[in-house]
Protein backbone atom coordinates (compact mmCIF):
# COMPACT_ATOMS: atom_id res chain seq x y z
CA UNK A 1 0.00 0.00 0.00
CA UNK A 2 1.56 3.56 -1.33
CA UNK A 3 2.52 5.59 1.75
CA UNK A 4 0.97 9.57 1.66
CA UNK A 5 2.19 12.13 3.69
CA UNK A 6 1.62 16.14 3.28
CA UNK A 7 4.14 18.74 3.92
CA UNK A 8 3.95 22.01 5.75
CA UNK A 9 6.27 23.78 2.63
CA UNK A 10 3.07 23.02 0.63
CA UNK A 11 1.91 26.30 1.71
CA UNK A 12 5.17 28.41 0.14
CA UNK A 13 4.58 27.09 -2.76
CA UNK A 14 1.35 27.74 -2.96
CA UNK A 15 1.93 31.14 -1.55
CA UNK A 16 4.74 31.66 -3.87
CA UNK A 17 2.33 31.38 -7.27
CA UNK A 18 -0.40 34.36 -5.92
CA UNK A 19 2.12 37.39 -6.71
CA UNK A 20 2.23 36.04 -10.78
CA UNK A 21 -1.17 34.58 -10.81
CA UNK A 22 -2.30 38.17 -9.77
CA UNK A 23 -0.28 40.14 -12.24
CA UNK A 24 -1.25 38.41 -15.24
CA UNK A 25 -5.04 39.54 -14.36
CA UNK A 26 -3.78 42.47 -14.04
CA UNK A 27 -2.45 42.79 -17.61
CA UNK A 28 -6.05 41.48 -18.96
CA UNK A 29 -8.15 44.14 -17.11
CA UNK A 30 -5.53 46.59 -17.38
CA UNK A 31 -7.75 48.86 -19.86
CA UNK A 32 -11.53 47.68 -18.08
CA UNK A 33 -12.48 50.53 -16.10
CA UNK A 34 -10.32 53.24 -18.22
CA UNK A 35 -11.91 52.17 -21.47
CA UNK A 36 -13.00 55.30 -22.74
CA UNK A 37 -9.81 57.63 -21.38
CA UNK A 38 -7.23 55.14 -22.97
CA UNK A 39 -9.78 55.54 -26.25
CA UNK A 40 -8.90 59.05 -26.29
CA UNK A 41 -5.24 58.69 -25.13
CA UNK A 42 -4.46 56.32 -28.21
CA UNK A 43 -7.62 57.66 -31.12
CA UNK A 44 -8.97 54.52 -31.51
CA UNK A 45 -12.66 52.86 -31.06
CA UNK A 46 -13.72 51.17 -27.64
CA UNK A 47 -13.91 47.77 -29.61
CA UNK A 48 -10.18 48.46 -30.24
CA UNK A 49 -9.65 48.52 -26.58
CA UNK A 50 -11.70 45.87 -25.85
CA UNK A 51 -9.60 44.17 -28.21
CA UNK A 52 -6.38 44.46 -25.41
CA UNK A 53 -8.63 42.73 -23.38
CA UNK A 54 -9.75 39.72 -25.48
CA UNK A 55 -6.10 38.94 -26.42
CA UNK A 56 -6.26 37.15 -23.13
CA UNK A 57 -8.99 34.71 -24.94
CA UNK A 58 -7.86 34.63 -28.12
CA UNK A 59 -4.34 33.53 -27.25
CA UNK A 60 -5.69 31.25 -24.46
CA UNK A 61 -7.60 29.19 -27.38
CA UNK A 62 -4.66 28.47 -29.25
CA UNK A 63 -2.10 28.05 -26.24
CA UNK A 64 -4.35 26.01 -23.97
CA UNK A 65 -3.24 22.93 -25.11
CA UNK A 66 0.28 23.34 -25.19
CA UNK A 67 0.26 24.75 -22.41
CA UNK A 68 -1.59 21.56 -20.78
CA UNK A 69 1.04 19.76 -22.18
CA UNK A 70 4.21 21.64 -20.62
CA UNK A 71 2.39 21.37 -17.36
CA UNK A 72 1.34 17.24 -17.68
CA UNK A 73 4.60 16.50 -18.86
CA UNK A 74 7.25 18.83 -17.62
CA UNK A 75 5.78 19.92 -14.30
CA UNK A 76 4.19 23.06 -13.26
CA UNK A 77 6.93 25.10 -12.17
CA UNK A 78 8.66 24.72 -15.60
CA UNK A 79 5.24 25.69 -17.16
CA UNK A 80 5.12 28.47 -14.49
CA UNK A 81 8.35 29.62 -15.07
CA UNK A 82 7.75 30.48 -18.57
CA UNK A 83 4.51 31.95 -18.02
CA UNK A 84 5.91 34.00 -15.62
CA UNK A 85 9.21 35.34 -17.32
CA UNK A 86 7.14 35.83 -20.22
CA UNK A 87 4.70 37.89 -18.57
CA UNK A 88 7.48 40.12 -16.73
CA UNK A 89 9.41 40.27 -20.22
CA UNK A 90 6.12 41.64 -22.74
CA UNK A 91 4.41 43.97 -19.71
CA UNK A 92 8.21 45.85 -19.26
CA UNK A 93 7.55 45.90 -23.35
CA UNK A 94 4.15 47.54 -22.75
CA UNK A 95 5.16 49.67 -20.52
CA UNK A 96 8.18 51.18 -22.24
CA UNK A 97 6.55 52.10 -25.44
CA UNK A 98 3.50 52.62 -24.34
CA UNK A 99 2.91 55.63 -26.28
CA UNK A 100 2.65 53.43 -29.26
CA UNK A 101 -0.57 51.60 -29.95
CA UNK A 102 0.81 49.32 -32.09
CA UNK A 103 3.57 48.16 -30.18
CA UNK A 104 1.23 48.01 -27.04
CA UNK A 105 -1.35 45.61 -28.84
CA UNK A 106 1.78 43.40 -30.14
CA UNK A 107 3.32 43.18 -26.22
CA UNK A 108 -0.59 42.42 -24.69
CA UNK A 109 -0.51 39.77 -27.04
CA UNK A 110 2.57 38.85 -25.90
CA UNK A 111 1.72 39.22 -22.03
CA UNK A 112 -1.20 36.88 -22.78
CA UNK A 113 1.06 34.06 -23.95
CA UNK A 114 1.91 33.71 -20.43
CA UNK A 115 -1.52 33.41 -19.33
CA UNK A 116 -2.56 29.33 -20.23
CA UNK A 117 1.16 28.71 -18.47
CA UNK A 118 0.32 29.94 -15.30
CA UNK A 119 -3.31 29.37 -14.84
CA UNK A 120 -3.18 25.99 -16.11
CA UNK A 121 -0.92 24.67 -13.52
CA UNK A 122 -3.43 25.44 -10.41
CA UNK A 123 -4.88 21.89 -10.45
CA UNK A 124 -1.56 20.51 -11.16
CA UNK A 125 -0.08 21.81 -7.91
CA UNK A 126 -3.29 20.87 -5.72
CA UNK A 127 -3.20 17.27 -6.50
CA UNK A 128 1.21 17.13 -6.69
CA UNK A 129 1.52 18.92 -3.23
CA UNK A 130 -2.50 18.61 -1.53
CA UNK A 131 -4.27 15.50 0.19
CA UNK A 132 -7.61 15.19 -1.83
CA UNK A 133 -9.77 17.04 1.35
CA UNK A 134 -7.31 20.06 0.81
CA UNK A 135 -8.24 20.37 -3.31
CA UNK A 136 -10.70 22.40 -3.89
CA UNK A 137 -9.50 24.55 -1.27
CA UNK A 138 -5.52 24.52 -2.67
CA UNK A 139 -7.01 25.49 -5.72
CA UNK A 140 -9.42 28.35 -4.49
CA UNK A 141 -6.68 29.90 -2.97
CA UNK A 142 -4.83 29.91 -6.22
CA UNK A 143 -7.84 30.87 -8.44
CA UNK A 144 -8.48 33.71 -5.38
CA UNK A 145 -4.72 35.20 -6.83
CA UNK A 146 -5.93 35.92 -9.99
CA UNK A 147 -9.12 37.81 -8.42
CA UNK A 148 -6.50 39.83 -6.70
CA UNK A 149 -5.22 41.11 -9.89
CA UNK A 150 -8.65 42.03 -11.15
CA UNK A 151 -9.01 44.26 -8.17
CA UNK A 152 -5.66 45.88 -9.00
CA UNK A 153 -6.89 46.15 -12.03
CA UNK A 154 -10.52 47.76 -11.45
CA UNK A 155 -9.68 49.90 -8.36
CA UNK A 156 -6.03 50.89 -8.92
CA UNK A 157 -5.80 51.54 -12.35
CA UNK A 158 -7.95 54.49 -12.75
CA UNK A 159 -6.69 56.10 -9.77
CA UNK A 160 -2.83 55.11 -11.20
CA UNK A 161 -4.04 56.27 -14.77
CA UNK A 162 -5.48 60.07 -13.02
CA UNK A 163 -2.55 60.40 -11.17
CA UNK A 164 0.27 59.75 -13.12
CA UNK A 165 -1.05 59.07 -16.94
CA UNK A 166 -1.39 56.28 -18.58
CA UNK A 167 2.37 55.33 -19.51
CA UNK A 168 3.60 55.63 -16.14
CA UNK A 169 0.89 53.38 -14.99
CA UNK A 170 1.99 50.72 -17.64
CA UNK A 171 5.21 50.71 -16.45
CA UNK A 172 4.42 50.22 -12.75
CA UNK A 173 2.89 46.79 -14.05
CA UNK A 174 5.70 45.90 -16.00
CA UNK A 175 8.35 45.97 -12.77
CA UNK A 176 5.47 44.67 -10.67
CA UNK A 177 5.22 41.76 -13.24
CA UNK A 178 9.59 40.81 -12.63
CA UNK A 179 9.49 40.86 -9.04
CA UNK A 180 6.31 38.57 -9.15
CA UNK A 181 7.93 36.33 -11.36
CA UNK A 182 11.45 36.32 -8.88
CA UNK A 183 9.50 35.20 -6.41
CA UNK A 184 8.02 32.07 -7.87
CA UNK A 185 10.93 31.03 -9.20
CA UNK A 186 12.85 31.42 -5.89
CA UNK A 187 10.64 29.57 -3.42
CA UNK A 188 8.70 27.23 -5.72
CA UNK A 189 9.41 23.21 -5.67
CA UNK A 190 7.93 20.56 -8.29
CA UNK A 191 7.14 18.32 -5.86
CA UNK A 192 6.99 16.81 -2.52
CA UNK A 193 9.41 13.67 -1.10
CA UNK A 194 5.91 11.18 -1.42
CA UNK A 195 2.99 12.31 -3.08
CA UNK A 196 0.08 13.63 -0.43
CA UNK A 197 -2.96 11.61 -1.68
CA UNK A 198 -4.22 9.56 -4.77
CA UNK A 199 -4.56 10.85 -8.01
CA UNK A 200 -1.20 12.96 -8.68
CA UNK A 201 1.53 10.13 -10.16
CA UNK A 202 -0.88 7.58 -12.04
CA UNK A 203 -0.65 9.44 -15.16
CA UNK A 204 2.17 12.06 -16.17
CA UNK A 205 1.31 12.44 -19.97
CA UNK A 206 -1.66 13.23 -21.69
CA UNK A 207 -3.24 9.84 -24.31
CA UNK A 208 -5.36 10.63 -26.97
CA UNK A 209 -7.99 7.58 -25.71
CA UNK A 210 -8.22 9.28 -22.46
CA UNK A 211 -8.71 12.61 -23.73
CA UNK A 212 -11.75 11.08 -25.97
CA UNK A 213 -13.36 9.79 -23.24
CA UNK A 214 -13.46 12.94 -21.37
CA UNK A 215 -16.04 13.89 -24.22
CA UNK A 216 -18.11 10.89 -23.41
CA UNK A 217 -18.37 11.61 -20.26
CA UNK A 218 -21.73 13.22 -19.46
CA UNK A 219 -21.21 15.15 -16.17
CA UNK A 220 -17.96 16.89 -17.68
CA UNK A 221 -19.85 17.73 -20.83
CA UNK A 222 -22.45 18.99 -18.67
CA UNK A 223 -19.92 20.75 -16.77
CA UNK A 224 -17.75 22.49 -19.85
CA UNK A 225 -21.63 23.89 -20.97
CA UNK A 226 -22.05 25.27 -17.69
CA UNK A 227 -18.22 26.90 -17.93
CA UNK A 228 -19.01 27.85 -21.26
CA UNK A 229 -22.08 30.38 -20.17
CA UNK A 230 -20.67 31.19 -16.57
CA UNK A 231 -17.22 31.88 -17.61
CA UNK A 232 -18.19 33.91 -20.64
CA UNK A 233 -20.46 36.46 -19.39
CA UNK A 234 -18.02 36.65 -16.19
CA UNK A 235 -15.26 38.11 -18.93
CA UNK A 236 -17.74 40.24 -21.53
CA UNK A 237 -18.99 41.93 -18.00
CA UNK A 238 -15.64 42.76 -17.01
CA UNK A 239 -14.43 43.52 -19.97
CA UNK A 240 -17.01 46.15 -20.87
CA UNK A 241 -17.66 46.94 -17.49
CA UNK A 242 -17.11 50.92 -17.98
CA UNK A 243 -18.94 51.33 -21.69
CA UNK A 244 -21.84 48.88 -19.95
CA UNK A 245 -22.56 51.14 -16.87
CA UNK A 246 -21.86 54.88 -18.81
CA UNK A 247 -25.14 55.37 -20.15
CA UNK A 248 -26.40 55.52 -16.55
CA UNK A 249 -24.37 58.22 -15.87
CA UNK A 250 -21.43 55.85 -14.11
CA UNK A 251 -17.89 57.25 -13.62
CA UNK A 252 -14.79 55.41 -14.80
CA UNK A 253 -13.51 55.45 -11.26
CA UNK A 254 -17.39 54.45 -9.60
CA UNK A 255 -17.05 51.49 -12.73
CA UNK A 256 -13.65 50.37 -11.23
CA UNK A 257 -14.94 50.38 -8.35
CA UNK A 258 -18.62 48.01 -9.35
CA UNK A 259 -15.73 45.79 -10.72
CA UNK A 260 -13.60 46.06 -8.05
CA UNK A 261 -16.35 45.04 -5.58
CA UNK A 262 -17.44 42.09 -7.75
CA UNK A 263 -14.08 40.76 -7.58
CA UNK A 264 -13.22 41.36 -3.50
CA UNK A 265 -16.14 39.50 -2.30
CA UNK A 266 -15.68 36.74 -5.11
CA UNK A 267 -12.21 36.28 -3.47
CA UNK A 268 -14.56 35.32 -0.18
CA UNK A 269 -16.81 33.68 -2.22
CA UNK A 270 -13.56 31.59 -4.13
CA UNK A 271 -12.39 30.94 0.02
CA UNK A 272 -15.67 30.15 1.60
CA UNK A 273 -17.34 28.04 -1.01
CA UNK A 274 -14.41 25.36 -1.87
CA UNK A 275 -13.84 24.66 1.83
CA UNK A 276 -17.41 24.43 2.28
CA UNK A 277 -16.95 21.38 -0.45
CA UNK A 278 -13.99 19.93 1.43
CA UNK A 279 -16.13 19.70 4.73
CA UNK A 280 -19.01 18.07 3.54
CA UNK A 281 -16.86 16.17 0.72
CA UNK A 282 -19.33 17.13 -2.31
CA UNK A 283 -19.11 18.98 -5.02
CA UNK A 284 -22.36 18.82 -6.94
CA UNK A 285 -24.30 21.40 -4.42
CA UNK A 286 -21.87 24.38 -4.67
CA UNK A 287 -21.60 23.81 -8.44
CA UNK A 288 -25.55 23.95 -8.71
CA UNK A 289 -27.02 26.83 -6.36
CA UNK A 290 -24.58 29.38 -6.34
CA UNK A 291 -25.36 29.94 -10.42
CA UNK A 292 -29.30 30.41 -9.78
CA UNK A 293 -28.11 32.58 -6.70
CA UNK A 294 -25.92 34.59 -9.22
CA UNK A 295 -28.91 35.63 -10.81
CA UNK A 296 -30.47 38.31 -8.96
CA UNK A 297 -27.18 40.23 -8.98
CA UNK A 298 -26.62 39.84 -12.84
CA UNK A 299 -30.01 41.51 -13.19
CA UNK A 300 -28.97 44.34 -10.74
CA UNK A 301 -26.27 44.92 -13.18
CA UNK A 302 -28.68 44.79 -16.32
CA UNK A 303 -31.13 47.00 -15.24
CA UNK A 304 -30.04 49.40 -12.06
CA UNK A 305 -28.55 53.14 -12.26
CA UNK A 306 -28.34 53.48 -8.45
CA UNK A 307 -24.58 53.17 -7.59
CA UNK A 308 -25.06 51.60 -4.16
CA UNK A 309 -27.29 49.24 -5.66
CA UNK A 310 -25.19 48.28 -8.46
CA UNK A 311 -22.46 47.94 -5.63
CA UNK A 312 -24.97 45.48 -4.06
CA UNK A 313 -25.48 43.61 -7.37
CA UNK A 314 -21.52 43.24 -8.05
CA UNK A 315 -21.12 41.72 -4.81
CA UNK A 316 -23.85 39.56 -4.99
CA UNK A 317 -22.76 38.25 -8.45
CA UNK A 318 -19.04 37.80 -7.62
CA UNK A 319 -19.46 35.79 -4.59
CA UNK A 320 -21.27 33.49 -5.90
CA UNK A 321 -19.88 33.01 -10.29
CA UNK A 322 -16.68 33.56 -8.36
CA UNK A 323 -16.96 31.26 -5.59
CA UNK A 324 -17.89 28.38 -7.53
CA UNK A 325 -14.97 28.78 -10.29
CA UNK A 326 -12.39 26.51 -8.43
CA UNK A 327 -14.79 24.42 -7.30
CA UNK A 328 -15.99 23.91 -11.22
CA UNK A 329 -12.03 23.10 -12.10
CA UNK A 330 -11.46 20.96 -9.63
CA UNK A 331 -14.85 18.88 -10.26
CA UNK A 332 -13.39 18.71 -13.78
CA UNK A 333 -10.26 17.62 -12.55
CA UNK A 334 -11.32 14.94 -10.59
CA UNK A 335 -14.76 13.63 -13.08
CA UNK A 336 -11.94 13.97 -16.40
CA UNK A 337 -9.48 11.32 -14.35
CA UNK A 338 -7.21 9.76 -15.50
CA UNK A 339 -6.71 12.59 -17.81
CA UNK A 340 -3.96 14.57 -16.24
CA UNK A 341 -5.24 18.01 -14.43
CA UNK A 342 -3.24 20.50 -16.63
CA UNK A 343 -5.37 18.86 -19.59
CA UNK A 344 -8.56 18.97 -17.75
CA UNK A 345 -8.15 22.63 -16.68
CA UNK A 346 -7.33 23.66 -19.81
CA UNK A 347 -10.13 22.22 -21.72
CA UNK A 348 -12.27 24.26 -18.93
CA UNK A 349 -10.77 27.27 -19.28
CA UNK A 350 -10.73 27.44 -23.00
CA UNK A 351 -14.80 27.13 -23.36
CA UNK A 352 -14.81 30.49 -21.11
CA UNK A 353 -12.60 32.39 -23.31
CA UNK A 354 -14.41 31.00 -26.68
CA UNK A 355 -17.69 32.27 -24.86
CA UNK A 356 -16.45 35.08 -23.81
CA UNK A 357 -14.93 36.42 -27.42
CA UNK A 358 -18.32 35.64 -28.27
CA UNK A 359 -20.13 37.16 -25.97
CA UNK A 360 -17.84 40.58 -26.28
CA UNK A 361 -18.97 40.48 -29.60
CA UNK A 362 -22.48 40.43 -28.94
CA UNK A 363 -22.44 42.93 -26.87
CA UNK A 364 -21.01 45.16 -28.98
CA UNK A 365 -23.10 44.35 -31.97
CA UNK A 366 -26.37 44.85 -30.24
CA UNK A 367 -26.03 47.68 -28.17
CA UNK A 368 -28.32 50.36 -28.69
CA UNK A 369 -27.52 54.23 -30.42
CA UNK A 370 -26.89 55.55 -27.02
CA UNK A 371 -24.65 53.35 -25.88
CA UNK A 372 -26.92 51.02 -23.79
CA UNK A 373 -26.27 47.29 -23.90
CA UNK A 374 -29.46 45.98 -21.91
CA UNK A 375 -30.75 43.93 -24.64
CA UNK A 376 -27.45 41.75 -24.56
CA UNK A 377 -27.52 41.72 -21.14
CA UNK A 378 -31.09 40.29 -20.84
CA UNK A 379 -29.68 37.23 -23.18
CA UNK A 380 -26.84 36.60 -21.25
CA UNK A 381 -29.58 36.56 -18.29
CA UNK A 382 -31.23 33.61 -19.91
CA UNK A 383 -28.52 31.76 -20.54
CA UNK A 384 -27.21 31.94 -17.37
CA UNK A 385 -31.08 29.87 -16.24
CA UNK A 386 -30.20 27.39 -18.59
CA UNK A 387 -26.48 26.79 -17.02
CA UNK A 388 -28.59 26.43 -13.63
CA UNK A 389 -30.58 23.71 -15.55
CA UNK A 390 -28.07 21.88 -17.21
CA UNK A 391 -25.99 21.73 -13.61
CA UNK A 392 -28.90 20.07 -11.76
CA UNK A 393 -28.05 16.76 -14.42
CA UNK A 394 -24.62 16.62 -13.20
CA UNK A 395 -23.66 13.58 -10.48
CA UNK A 396 -21.25 13.94 -7.65
CA UNK A 397 -17.21 13.47 -7.93
CA UNK A 398 -16.57 9.50 -7.42
CA UNK A 399 -13.07 10.67 -5.71
CA UNK A 400 -14.88 12.67 -3.36
CA UNK A 401 -17.27 10.21 -2.36
CA UNK A 402 -14.47 7.69 -2.27
CA UNK A 403 -12.41 10.42 0.31
CA UNK A 404 -15.58 10.57 2.16
CA UNK A 405 -16.16 6.63 2.93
Amino acid sequence: MERYQTYPYRWVVLFSMIPILAMTNVFWLTFAPITGSVSRFYGVSSLSIALLSMSYMVVYILMAFPASWVVDTKGFRMSMGIGGIVTAVFGLIRGIYAANFEVVVLAQFGVAIGQPFLINSITKVAARWFPVDERATASGIATMAGYLGMIIAMILTPALADQYGISKMMMFYGYAAGVCALIFLIFSRERPKTPPGPGDELVNKLNATDLKAVFRKKDFKYLLFCVFIVMGIFNAVMTWIEDMLRPRGITPIQAGFIGGIMVVVGILGAIILPVISDKIKERRPLLIWPIIAAVPGFLGLTFLVNYGLLLASAALMGFFVMGMGPIAFQYGAEKAYPVPEGTSFGILMLMGQISGIFFIYVMDLLRFSSGEMTLSLIILGALLLISFITATRITESDLVKGAAQ
